[in-house]
């Protein structure tokens, strides 16, 4: 029989670079069962069935491994969306919108716990700094992608002067979006939620 102690003992031999990510992982399941507060070095060492040095090895306190954790998942969110903003392109417009918010949403209900962990703990400061980086890439990046198509498809018009508020506009109906897709409580599908923000907002771009 395998006891506790010699699993522990065990455990440590596999060194810290190869154990961070399952450190991350186990940080992670805490904190989207119990919130962030309640991820200590002794809680993930207790889910690890692992001694707390072990824990100590890969991040020497607490704060070095929330920290970790959130750039993780921040910088994971943000590729997705990314992503989902560079495979956004066609000549209908409305289509066009319709899948950049589809391959975000179905990004999002790939890993729903790692969007609820930074869109759920936003008044913690350190994920507050976390999200707005990101938001602040996004927002470029977005802002590259949409102010040519507008040009294209419909010449809009003082398109510098509109741009910013455009540009809030379609990053908050993301966010809102992706709030919907990881509430446990609702019923939309990710294609479904995509294909109505999808066309409200080529709607509201037409009009401005």
């Amino acid at each position: 029989m395998v006891t506790t102690s010699t699993k522990r003992e065990r455990a440590a031999h596999l060194g810290p670079e190869r154990r961070r990510p399952a450190v991350l992982d186990a940080a992670q399941a805490i904190a989207v069962r119990d919130g962030l507060g309640a991820v200590t070095i002794a809680a993930v060492a207790g889910s690890m069935a692992v001694t707390r040095p072990v824990i100590y090895s890969c991040y020497p306190d607490r704060v070095t491994l929330l920290d970790a954790l959130l750039e993780r998942e921040s910088q994971s969110l943000l590729a997705a969306t990314l992503d989902a903003l560079h495979s956004a392109s066609g000549d209908d417009p409305e289509q066009t919108f319709v899948d950049g918010y589809r391959a975000l949403l179905h990004a999002v209900a790939a890993r729903p716990e790692a969007w609820r962990l930074v869109f759920d703990a936003r008044p913690d400061p350190e994920v507050a700094r976390l999200v707005a980086d990101a938001r602040r890439r996004i927002v470029d990046a977005s802002t590259r992608w949409i102010a040519p198509a507008l040009e294209r498809w419909w010449q809009t018009e003082d398109l510098e002067r509109k741009l910013p508020a455009l540009i809030e506009l379609f990053v908050s109906s993301c966010e809102a979006a992706i709030r919907i897709v990881i509430n446990p409580a609702t019923d939309w599908s990710a294609d479904d939620l995509a294909a109505l923000y999808g066309q409200m907002m080529a709607a509201a771009y037409r009009t401005a």
